[in-house]
């Protein structure tokens, strides 16, 4: 009688039937030797493409778009009449590009920080770093290049702008690794992040700045900074806790409040600032009044745009995208520009 001749059972991943295949017979018994089946040409996997290169994921993690909050830099350079000089307006664009490459590198550090919590936000779990697609190592590596460089340039721009420079990475950093979580001392350290620039571009073109000028930045600053928290409540809602813990202590209606006070006195200390006697002795006019009914539109667009459509999470966004309020920003450069030169 011939007998089973049993073979080692194949390994995970092997091929079944690979081996020597002793088979039963009423003759001698024979020995079927089975290659293992080979792979088509289109069977062979292919290898994982990344959804972003790491420079697509590089660009995405800088936040170009808000390089649009580095305009408050410009600020000193119109209010101080030298938006007509050639060699100021080419400091302070020189500058603005500075401090984008610093608020970049900010980014990036921020987003290394908090990837894992980003994971739970519905919007932010998108951010390359988050999702995978740009690695560790090279954000890290472009930080510290974008940091290193933009306060070195702004050390050789002008030593003072250099200052400034260095002071806002490290109230930007100050915010990533603590401020940030303390409750309403986050949104002062925003605010505070626009005032620096409203400095550095002063500095960059050695240029006094009015008092009231540093007045407005803050408060509208400190408006844009409660309707984001608003916005970051609204949209996580009970998953704010477990994303950012300070969240928990917030809520709509206190932060309502805030951006009620905060907005009214935006108004009003913008308005006393057009009105102000060394205002219209320094321009010589009373047509910044005029900016006023601006100030409100904008302020009042930027409520019913939180309240109604839920933004305000992304004041760029909100800017860029909204039709009305990006028409009275022009129109208020454009009664600013004609009145002050």
């Amino acid at each position: 009688m011939g007998a089973f001749y049993h073979s080692p059972p194949p390994s995970e991943g092997g091929f079944p039937g690979a081996g020597p295949q002793p088979v039963r017979g009423k003759g001698p018994r024979h020995l079927l030797l089975i290659a293992p089946p080979m792979e088509a040409p289109d069977q062979v996997a292919a290898l994982p493409v990344p959804s972003r290169g790491a420079l697509r994921g590089l660009v995405v993690s800088a936040r170009p778009r808000q390089w649009v909050k580095n305009g408050a830099l410009l600020a000193p350079l119109v209010f101080s009449r030298n938006g007509d000089r050639l060699a100021s307006v080419a400091r302070e664009l020189a500058a603005v590009l500075l401090f984008c490459a610093l608020a970049s590198a900010v980014y990036l550090f921020n987003d290394l920080l908090d990837r894992e919590r980003d994971r739970l936000h519905p919007e932010k779990r998108l951010r390359p770093i988050a999702a995978g697609d740009l690695s560790v190592s090279i954000a890290a590596g472009a930080a510290g290049v974008l940091a290193a460089g933009g306060v070195a340039g702004g050390f050789l721009l002008a030593p003072p702008f250099g200052w400034a420079a260095a002071a806002y990475l490290v109230l930007q950093t100050a915010y990533s690794l603590w401020l940030k979580h303390w409750v309403l001392v986050d949104v002062f350290a925003i605010a505070a992040g626009f005032v620096l620039r409203v400095v550095a571009g002063a500095l960059a073109i050695a240029v006094p700045i009015s008092d009231w000028l540093y007045l407005c930045t803050l408060l509208l600053a400190l408006f844009l900074a409660l309707a984001k928290r608003r916005a970051e409540l609204s949209t996580l809602e009970g998953d704010a806790a477990s994303h950012r813990k300070n969240l928990a202590l917030y809520s709509v209606p206190l932060l309502d409040q805030l951006i009620t006070i905060v907005s009214a006195c935006t108004v009003l200390a913008y308005a006393l600032y057009t009105l102000a006697p060394e205002t219209v002795q320094k321009f010589h006019t009373h047509a910044l009044g005029l900016t006023v009914p601006c100030v409100i539109f904008g302020l009042f667009r930027y409520l019913f745009l939180i309240h109604r459509r839920g933004a305000g999470g992304s004041p760029e966004k909100v800017l860029l995208g909204d039709g009305p309020l990006l028409a009275d920003v022009s129109l208020f450069l454009a009664i600013v520009v004609a009145a002050i030169y």
